[in-house]
């Protein structure tokens, strides 16, 4: 097993700016991931190229063996500099970006969750999650939203990103006019001009495709205009609105396939 001592090795200067450059992750296909657990969740569904990991975290969790043809051994102190957290978990993958032609997608995808301005990674990731765990089949992200592959995406999707097919798309509403030209209903999620939630029909046979836009500026009116139909979580006069992550969880959850 190839091992590296030296945090100036060129491997690791490498690794280091694929964790901090979203350019270079688009330009060379490829992603950073931290940790023994999103590294074993995402290659279930993503290539894994290179492991890096220490010997202690290697003895640790036993699992990382069948990746020993790609396994590089790291001293301690060249983890530290792999880490993008304060605490290194000692396990580092670099994972090959899976590729979804956006008209395949367009084309067949039947429970889409469509994201419009997201730019908090962490909530892209929570959303991604719960697309998953509710029985969603496809993500498009819209302009403005976060890199589904970037550290703290993957941390908070905790490997989403690796099992749900998705697919970033310039015009948003071309995308909902596609969907919904075979049959696809697109409802989006907008506190003016809607009906509450619990009055939505829950099934579409044709399928359906959630539409959520950021926190601070919702989804734009054209967006808005290329869906069936606007609904919105029904809340106290606590609080004026959630965040794109809850909201957008609690409609996936409302519209669950599982």
């Amino acid at each position: 097993m190839e091992a590296i001592t030296s945090r100036e090795n060129a491997k690791i200067k490498y690794a280091c700016r694929l964790r901090e450059e979203e350019k270079l992750r688009a330009a060379d296909g490829l992603f950073f991931a931290e940790g023994p657990k999103l590294c074993l969740e995402l290659a279930r569904g993503c290539e894994l190229r290179t492991l890096y990991a220490t010997a202690a975290a290697l003895a640790r969790t036993p699992a990382l063996s069948r990746f020993a043809d790609r396994t590089v051994e790291v001293a301690p102190h060249v983890a530290e500099k792999l880490a993008g957290t304060r605490s290194s978990q000692d396990v580092f993958g670099i994972f090959v970006q899976p590729v979804t032609d956006a008209d395949a997608l367009l084309g067949t995808a039947r429970r889409v969750l469509a994201l419009e301005g997201v730019q908090d990674p962490g909530n892209v990731g929570t959303l991604l999650r719960s697309a998953a765990a509710f029985g969603f089949d496809a993500v498009l992200l819209g302009p403005g939203c976060a890199a589904p592959f970037a550290p703290k995406t993957l941390r908070a999707s905790m490997g989403a990103a690796g099992r749900l097919p998705f697919a970033a798309v310039r015009d948003l509403p071309a995308a909902l006019t596609a969907l919904r030209s075979r049959g696809v209903v697109c409802l989006a999620a907008a506190l003016y001009h809607s009906e509450p939630l619990d009055t939505a029909p829950r099934a579409y046979p044709g399928g359906l495709c959630v539409v959520i836009g950021s926190e601070g500026r919702g989804l734009t009116d054209p967006t808005v205009a290329a869906c069936d139909r606007a609904v919105r979580i029904p809340m106290t006069d606590l609080v004026e609105s959630l965040n794109a992550g809850v909201a957008g969880s609690v409609l996936l959850w409302h519209f669950r396939g599982v």
